[in-house]
């Protein structure tokens, strides 16, 4: 299998009085077409963990791959261009501007990447909605949408750049019970249609059993690494 992400000792520690050590020592190597749980305790470092394996934080020490390059050296140009063309993002509270329609706000990476004319933009991101369900609520602001529907625009989001690598913290924390069963269909769909690798901090017991491989923080650190 493709080696997508490689992270080698990876810490990060906050400097402080006493310093904080959010992630210690973490090596792990992440595949293409790979579903991952990351699951653990609260504050046992899971989203730092992925913000590191996002290039949205340095770690303090160790080393971090992606798609065959070493991100340590790169300026914070060169991380946000590679952010943006390899990773995918998913939260737990969708982010979306309020001021935008949900076409305006899946369309807001391909923008930023720049590779698409704003007609190619506008019917990438009107056929992305339309394969999450969303096809009559391209033109809505998000506060016209449900909150499973403003997650599903936030996935859109994600996808936009056609991303092989999708990163999700706590993607149905926020929802009920029938939205996080689509959310988490949506997911399995990227993995199994889509052909991503979806890696996904979760503290759903039942969404962590139903995935691929899972990969369980205590103190920051890796405890066990499971496939099924």
């Amino acid at each position: 299998m493709t080696a997508l992400i490689e992270a080698a000792e990876l810490t990060r520690t906050l400097p402080a009085m006493v310093p904080v050590t959010l992630v210690q020592g973490v090596s792990l190597t992440i595949h293409a077409r790979e579903f991952i749980a990351v699951t653990g305790p609260s504050g046992s470092g899971k989203s730092s963990l992925l913000y590191l394996l996002g290039l949205l934080d340095r770690p303090t020490a160790g080393d971090l791959t992606i798609a065959g390059e070493a991100t340590g050296p790169m300026t914070e140009r060169a991380r946000a261009a590679l952010r943006l063309a390899m990773l995918g993002f998913v939260f737990q509270f969708h982010f979306l501007l309020p001021e935008f329609t949900a076409r305006e706000n899946v369309e807001i990476p391909m923008r930023k990447l720049g590779h698409l004319t704003q007609a190619q933009m506008r019917e990438r991101a009107g056929d992305l909605l339309a394969s999450l369900d969303l096809g009559g609520h391209v033109d809505k602001r998000p506060e016209q949408l449900s909150g499973g529907q403003r997650q599903r625009v936030a996935i859109a989001r994600a996808l936009a750049n056609d991303p092989p690598i999708v990163l999700a913290d706590e993607p149905t924390g926020s929802l009920d019970s029938r939205s996080s069963a689509q959310v988490f269909a949506i997911l399995s769909d990227m993995v199994r249609k889509r052909g991503k690798t979806v890696l996904a901090v979760t503290h759903d017991v039942d969404m962590a059993a139903r995935m691929d491989r899972r990969i369980h923080l205590v103190d920051g650190r890796v405890t066990s690494d499971e496939r099924a």
